[in-house]
């Protein structure tokens, strides 16, 4: 006899006589009778219910990495969750990278003026010294890399642009106007070349600089010859022979960062003209046939103008991180 209380065991249905759907005798296919559906409840004793089932669906399930059951509806709700909360994280991120971009462009805009500034006065806060050193060293400047040395030989008075230029150079450098003209001139080490190298500080803004830069990119007008800067030649010096005659090969750089134009123009010391100068570009051609060429009067000229100019970005960086 069953002990009280105690749960009455449940059979499983018996299998069905005849397939489902399985045809009638008159040849007809019949539905599975809902009695002995899986979902029928069962009346005591084990047999099935005589009455229609009734079904209901309950939340659909998945699995989860254990093979476990879990809702769906649960997933989907988490997922959209999930995906909510990367959305605004993603569009906070976005806007706090475009925020930090337009910050640090600000700043970059005001280092850039601050440090333009500053080297439009180096023309008078600097030592000499230090635009134009004595000694100019010239690591692997030369023709197939070989070093170079340069001292320097005379220094010009500063002054304004008047007369130091050919007719066609100063009209081409005139949008920018003329603060200021520092030159020295540098010999090599074994006397036989001389090299000007020039200093225009101008009264223009970046934009007039920029645009003064794309003119002689777009035109070239550093590798025409009228528009050569002239030496300066000072006397008891291996540099007195210098003129306009003698220049052989040149260089012509417009800053953009900086309201400087920088130039530098070479020859032999011993005062021989030349027929044929060539830019220094040209002339650095491992091809070149021209006397300059073969001499490494380029390399003088660019060499020695790379050098400086790279001084003077040095010492307009410098003039900026000093304390006010």
């Amino acid at each position: 006899m069953p002990h009280p209380g105690a749960r009455t065991p449940v059979s499983a249905p018996p299998y069905p006589a005849q397939e489902p759907h399985a045809a009638s005798p008159g040849g007809e296919r019949t539905a599975p009778d809902p009695a002995l559906s899986w979902s029928a409840p069962l009346t005591p004793g084990g047999s099935p219910g005589a009455t229609r089932p009734v079904v209901s669906f309950g939340e659909p399930e998945g699995y989860d990495g254990d093979a476990r059951p879990r809702p769906l509806r649960r997933r989907e709700v988490s997922q959209a969750a999930a995906a909510a909360v990367c959305l605004v994280l993603g569009l906070g991120l976005i806007s706090g990278a475009a925020t930090g971009s337009w910050l640090v462009g600000d700043s970059d805009a005001a280092g850039s003026r601050t440090a333009y500034g500053a080297a439009a006065g180096l023309w008078h806060n600097v030592p000499v010294d230090r635009l134009f050193p004595p000694t100019v060293q010239g690591r692997g400047a030369g023709p197939g890399g070989a070093d170079r040395s340069w001292t320097r030989v005379a220094v010009a008075p500063d002054s304004g642009c008047k007369d130091a230029f050919d007719p066609l150079l100063r009209k081409a450098l005139a949008p920018v106007g003329c603060e200021r003209l520092l030159r020295a001139t540098y010999t090599d080490a074994t006397e036989s070349h001389v090299t000007t190298v020039g200093l225009l500080f101008t009264t223009a803004d970046a934009p007039g600089m920029t645009a003064l830069a794309n003119r002689f990119r777009k035109e070239r007008l550093d590798r025409r010859s009228d528009l050569m800067p002239l030496p300066y030649a000072a006397k008891g010096t291996p540099a007195a022979g210098f003129g306009a005659a003698q220049r052989a090969s040149w260089t012509v750089s417009v800053l953009t960062e900086a309201p400087v134009v920088v130039y530098a123009v070479s020859g032999w010391a011993d005062g021989r003209t030349v027929d044929d100068p060539q830019p220094a570009e040209d002339a650095m051609a491992a091809d070149a046939a021209t006397a300059a060429g073969q001499a490494g009067l380029g390399h003088e000229a660019q060499g020695l103008a790379d050098r400086l100019e790279r001084d003077l970005r040095r010492n307009a960086r410098s003039a900026t991180e000093q304390p006010s």
